[in-house]
């Protein structure tokens, strides 16, 4: 493994490829590390944003009038501003309000970054399940309440399973793309791979190698996910049912 670092070394020193990650420990810890936060950001708000559509389009269907008309204005304002002012604004704005005595905030940044990128994404992932749950034939859904069930049972249980395999193709473009907008935490100070990245090139001036490098992370990352979820997309189809 010496032999590997060296060599990393010896390229930089006879072409000028200056990849310090490769041979510079405490620079390899720190893009590692970086790379772990955007995994765990990622996962993070893929879960949330996820949670966030599932209660979301079931609360459309609410019977309370106020109910309707917050979730509404809600998508509204997350679908229709930019992501990265939607973060300043959490962290600036509402975070500057949530400190404890001392000055100290309540709220770290990753909670915001968390936070505020699944609203974000949250938005329209409310929008794909209503898109699912509306394809599922009414019929369905009478035939379930001729069973017995409650309006969150036939939920649960029938349309939104249902739902879900019709609104996959969907929802899977929009966490891709939530997967990338991760990235933005960085104009927060979340140590994630672009922040850690740009303290690499600061402190080593080799920019141009580290912004391959991070693209070839990105690349790398999202097209993982994307054969995840697209071999997923496959395992849940039904025959006659959906794409």
């Amino acid at each position: 493994m010496e032999a590997f670092f060296h060599w990393w070394r010896w390229l930089y020193d006879t072409t000028g490829i200056n990849l310090t990650i490769f041979y510079d420990a405490f620079d390899r810890t720190r893009f590692i590390a970086g790379f772990f936060t955007t995994l765990q950001l990622s996962a993070s708000c893929i879960l949330l944003s996820v949670v966030i559509g599932v209660v979301g389009a079931w609360l459309q269907g609410s019977r309370l009038v106020i109910t309707r008309h917050l979730l509404y204005w809600y998508i509204q304002f997350f679908r229709n501003t930019p992501p990265l002012v939607q973060l300043y604004f959490f962290y600036f704005g509402v975070g500057a309000l949530l400190k404890v005595p001392g000055g100290e905030p309540m709220v770290s940044n990753v909670a915001w970054a968390t936070l505020g990128l699944s609203m974000y994404a949250g938005a329209f992932n409310i929008e794909i399940f209503r898109s699912g749950i509306e394809s599922v034939p009414r019929a369905t859904l009478e035939a379930a309440q001729s069973f017995g069930f409650s309006r969150l049972q036939a939920y649960r249980h029938i349309v939104l399973p249902l739902a879900f395999r019709v609104c996959l193709p969907a929802l899977n473009n929009n966490l891709v793309n939530l997967v990338k907008t991760t990235s933005i935490a960085y104009a927060i100070a979340v140590p994630e791979m672009l922040y850690v990245a740009s303290q690499i090139w600061s402190d080593a001036n080799n920019v141009k190698e580290m912004m391959n490098v991070l693209l070839l992370c990105y690349v790398a990352l999202v097209g993982v996910f994307v054969w995840v979820m697209n071999r997923w997309e496959r395992a849940m189809k039904m025959p006659g049912f959906g794409a």
